[in-house]
């Protein structure tokens, strides 16, 4: 059973069921449906976290946390049978919560999230027969992209960090200086040649430095043409359009905070 926000009711024999039907057999197939079940993942541990939180009630049985091709996650029982159709998450996720700080427990999830997503990808490569050759070529793709664990804990963005702060300063009119919420639009560079040698040097290290940014929500690199704006508590960057924040409305943010970064402070 998928459902856009997680859902728990039902049990997981229809997601399991449909599962069984939903066999990728290319090494492309099967990173699109890991990315899939990734970005689905990241939501449930980032944007979606306080329904996440709220859904690992420690008084219920033993959880697991699923995601799915369609970007779509689910707290949920454990499927029924013995073996299972696909390698199965961490079980009882939900009894550690309390026990821990949110964001440990969180970081723990996400380690155990990555593990099942190599398993399930690798599942579907002994199924259908990966040579080595496709078993390292899928390993490298899956390599190049961070972990949700690194996205979850921070330190996918430690090295760029630093660099991407400089960047906003370079952000041209559409961004204020001075403004705290730090929010950033692409910055449109012209065609024509500087008449600075300075001003050239400085335009393609900001291209250098905010291509290895990486979204704080989907983990996904920059774009040139795409709105970000960056927490101010955890100053984690994140695409506009997945934390639904729009050039305009950055304009009146005097300080911004991710859905996080809101849910911790809000929570009792």
């Amino acid at each position: 059973m998928e459902s856009g926000g997680g859902g728990t009711g039902g049990g997981v024999v229809g997601a399991a069921a449909a599962a069984a039907h939903y066999n990728p057999r290319t090494v492309e197939e099967v990173f699109r449906d890991f990315k899939g079940r990734r970005t689905a993942l990241i939501k449930a541990l980032t944007t979606d976290v306080e329904d996440f939180y709220q859904q690992c009630d420690p008084e219920k049985e033993n959880l697991c946390l699923y995601g799915f091709p369609s970007e779509q996650w689910e707290v949920n029982l454990p499927a029924e049978e013995v073996p299972p159709e696909l390698p199965e998450p961490a079980l009882g996720i939900n009894f550690a919560r309390d026990g821990m700080q949110d964001k440990d427990w969180l970081s723990l999830v996400a380690v155990h999230s990555d593990a099942w997503l190599i398993a399930v990808a690798f599942y579907f490569g002994s199924r259908f027969g990966f040579d080595r050759a496709d078993r390292k070529r899928l390993f490298n793709m899956i390599n190049e992209l961070p972990t949700i664990f690194e996205i979850v804990s921070g330190t996918a963005k430690k090295q760029s960090k630093e660099k991407s702060s400089s960047v906003s300063n370079h952000s041209g009119n559409k961004s204020k200086s001075n403004s705290k919420a730090r929010a950033l639009e692409a910055p449109k560079y012209p065609k024509a040649t500087p008449t600075k040698e300075e001003d050239e040097v400085v335009d393609e290290e900001d291209e250098d430095e905010h291509g290895e940014t990486l979204c704080g929500a989907c983990g996904e690199n920059y774009a040139s043409d795409e709105f970000w704006i960056c927490c101010d508590i955890c100053e984690k960057w994140f695409h506009g359009k997945c934390v639904k924040i729009t050039p305009a409305r950055a304009e009146h943010i005097k300080q911004y905070k991710c859905p996080s970064c809101s849910n911790k402070r809000a929570r009792p």
